[in-house]
């Protein structure tokens, strides 16, 4: 059965499941965590300290309501951030591809890793802010350049898994072909509640999670892991070719349709690719000022990722979107 460790300023948690006979029996978490006795600062410390979040766990303290604590987020800073990109056939169709889908990756700032209640703060110069539900991998092991990693050997890699938001600049991504920069503004990627420590055993239930998303209680995103086109094995094994992975460090395994940002029709798709890119684009953004889903001020958006039995359940992520205050000239 996964595990799942909360990060505060005092510390680690882990949440209790409820009790047995409660409502929510059989579905992690509870409503209540203990402090797990260790020295750890970092991620990666935790993860080496397993004994200490199991002893944790099986203390009987009755604990102290998770409603007290306020989560940091439990992936720590500096580590390296890595994630793929167009790894859902839904989010494929969303954007316009056909035929088989090269695996690509980028990365991201650690700098934009926050906490899974703080605000997701948008820059002054950005106006089209979206959203991506992303299944983050947390690397529990090295991961040296040319490892190949089978499906049995992800447990040995792998420790565990939290919910993240790829938020995502389309007006940096697009007009300036800017990944990095697009997706690494503070506050970019939320992570958190709880990073799920798995047991061998629930590797075997990842296909199960499903991932979902609304925006103002709008459902924006859902679909499962099934719909994943390079999932974390290969994913590793494409990765290592040219990338060293450490314990702690964060992979983002990319997001299902339902984004804000989609691909124009086919017949527009042509005709903007005549046109010079300042005409493009300018055209392109201008059509997409109509589009209600990017995100805005007041915003409030709601991710979670479990499985339907509960034996994974990553918690709940729930973020505003505020903007960056202007400065006065």
């Amino acid at each position: 059965m996964s595990t799942n460790v909360l990060r505060t300023a005092d510390g680690w948690w882990v949440a209790l499941p409820p009790a047995p006979g409660s409502a929510r029996a059989g579905r992690p978490p509870g409503d209540r965590a203990v402090p797990v006795d260790t020295k750890a600062v970092t991620t990666a410390e935790l993860i080496s300290d397993r004994d200490a979040v199991r002893e944790a766990a099986l203390s009987g303290d009755a604990g102290v309501p998770l409603a007290d604590l306020t989560a940091l987020s439990p992936v720590t800073t500096p580590c390296r951030v890595v994630a793929q990109m167009v790894n859902y056939r839904s989010h494929a169709r969303d954007s316009g591809f056909t035929g088989d889908i090269p695996p690509a990756f980028f990365r991201k700032a650690s700098g934009s890793v926050s906490g899974p209640g703080e605000d997701i703060v948008r820059p002054a110069h950005v106006k089209f802010l979206d959203y991506e539900i992303e299944l983050g991998l947390v690397m529990g092991a090295a991961l040296p350049v040319g490892t190949v990693v089978e499906e049995r050997d992800l447990p040995s890699y792998v420790a565990g898994l939290v919910i993240t938001n790829d938020v995502s600049a389309r007006d940096v991504q697009l007009t300036r072909t800017q990944f990095y920069e697009s997706k690494s503004y503070p506050t970019f990627t939320p992570t958190g509640p709880y990073l799920t420590l798995l047991d061998p055993d629930d590797f075997d239930h990842l296909l199960d999670l499903r991932l979902r998303l609304s925006v103002n209680g709008e459902p924006r995103q859902d679909r499962t892991f099934a719909d994943m086109i390079v999932r974390p094995a290969q994913a590793l094994t494409l990765l290592a070719r040219f990338q060293t992975l450490d314990p702690g460090d964060l992979l983002l395994t990319g997001t299902p349709g339902g984004t804000a940002l989609k691909a124009p029709p086919k017949p527009v798709e042509k005709i903007g690719a005549l046109l010079p890119p300042a005409v493009k684009w300018k055209a392109f953004f201008k059509s997409q000022a109509k589009n209600p889903h990017y995100l805005r001020a007041g915003d409030v958006i709601t991710a979670t990722i479990a499985t339907p039995d509960g034996r994974i359940d990553l918690g709940e992520q729930r973020t505003a979107v505020t903007d960056t205050p202007r400065t006065a000239k």
